[in-house]
């Protein structure tokens, strides 16, 4: 197990390019030298600006940056991001658009927790929000939630899952997208045991590895190659003493983010060479594309190594939910026992980190579904990012969700309410 002080070097490093880049860009800027006929002063001041700016964002959490929405009645509605449920490890909020009547198709949009916040989904919640009311799981930043709280697995995870799914009531639909795809299926298998009123309407499971098996990826690759003590001894680290969490053992987001950059280095490193080119000619701005893309793609947040841990060694390595073995809180979760909740798949031909075949295993699963409650679409050009954000998303997947929603929308007006009589601070 890493210590505490290795924590503390990589956010010292860290912390020592920003004030490099912040010191580059302020002598650089001086006055003076643009008196100097060469230009290196200009670059300089360009490669701080970019420098400063990058290593900046890794320790800050975005905004959401969606403050108003034109309605029907052509004024802005102010959209004010409440918070129903209040958890230590996450939140459950809500995109309520002040003035404007209540949305009939409600919308849990599940984050994943895989190294980035729930903003990452900042395109496919402006989609939504434009005629649905959405919810969205807000997950917290491990470094800033002290020991005290104590742990955060992935039973746990599906365990929030269930109790937001109870809280906002059967008529919800599900969206999950990417990592929580397999776990959302669960949680609802789950509810439909234990409280079969409570189940979502519709689930729809976007880019998930419900089966990591089905089509190998370098990721599924990677859960292949090492063992668990391994990934014990390489990837967890306890948080340092600059943040609330100190001690707690978590898989830090600055390492992840190093693994994300290495995968496309070259890639990367062409896309700041031309942004530092970009800033030095004066064409840059500060919502340019570069900027829009890596002020979301560099934050980056810890996860509980527990939660790592867990993610890797029983849906990766173990396949609990591909063989139907997934147990939460001692109960064995049995997805055959889903039968009145509509499941639809979304899949991108170009995914290289669900790859198509690991999302659709999740119909096979239901096996207590009929075929006319299943949906499964591929999207031919679309990668990972694009099924959920981006053209593809916005001109073929969203329309088609919301379909599949509306077509499914009278099928549990016999069920019963479900228990809403959930604590807000719980």
């Amino acid at each position: 197990m890493r210590q505490m002080s290795t924590y503390d070097l990589m956010e010292s490093f860290r912390n020592a390019n920003q004030w490099l880049g912040a010191s580059a860009l302020s002598f650089a800027s001086y006055p003076i030298f643009s008196m100097v006929p060469n230009p290196s002063f200009q670059w300089m001041a360009a490669w701080g600006q970019v420098t400063e700016r990058t290593f900046e964002r890794m320790v800050a959490k975005p905004d959401w940056g969606i403050r108003t929405l034109t309605c029907e009645d052509g004024r802005d509605h102010l959209v004010n991001i409440e918070t129903v449920m209040s958890r230590p490890f996450g939140d459950l909020i809500h995109f309520n658009v002040s003035g404007r009547a209540e949305q009939p198709r409600k919308v849990l949009l599940v984050a994943p927790m895989s190294g980035h916040y729930a903003t990452l989904l900042r395109p496919t919640v402006k989609s939504l929000i434009v005629n649905c009311e959405v919810y969205v799981t807000d997950w917290q930043n491990a470094r800033n939630i002290p020991v005290s709280m104590g742990k955060f697995d992935i039973e746990d995870y599906t365990l929030y899952l269930v109790d937001f799914m109870k809280a906002l009531g059967p008529e919800i639909n599900v969206v999950a997208v990417c990592q929580p795809a397999p776990l959302a299926l669960a949680a609802t298998a789950y509810l439909a045991e234990i409280e079969p009123a409570a189940q979502p309407r519709t689930l729809t499971l976007i880019g998930g590895p419900i089966n990591p098996d089905a089509a190998a990826t370098e990721v599924t690759d990677f859960g292949r190659r090492v063992t668990m003590g391994q990934l014990e001894e390489l990837m967890i680290q306890r948080v340092g003493f600059l943040y609330k969490g100190v001690g707690r053992p978590v898989y830090p987001g600055l390492l992840q983010l190093a693994s994300f950059i290495s995968m496309n280095g070259d890639r990367h490193a062409k896309a700041f060479t031309d942004q530092i080119l970009r800033v030095a000619h004066g064409e840059a701005s500060d919502n340019d594309p570069h900027n829009r893309f890596y002020d979301e793609y560099l934050a980056v947040m810890d996860m509980t190594a527990e939660f790592y841990l867990s993610t890797v060694e029983r849906i990766f390595k173990g396949l609990e939910i591909a063989e139907n073995r997934f147990v939460v809180n001692g109960h064995r979760v049995d997805i055959g026992k889903i039968t009145d909740v509509a499941v639809k798949t979304v899949e991108g031909g170009k995914d290289d980190i669900s790859a198509p075949g690991q999302c659709i295993a999740a119909l096979d699963l239901c096996t207590g579904l009929p075929d006319s409650m299943k949906a499964n679409y591929l999207e031919p050009e679309a990668g990972h990012y694009g099924i959920f954000a981006g053209r593809s998303w916005r001109n073929n997947i969203r329309p088609l969700v919301l379909d599949f929603m509306d077509a499914n929308a009278g099928r549990h007006s016999t069920r019963k309410p479900a228990n809403r009589n959930v604590a807000a601070n719980s």
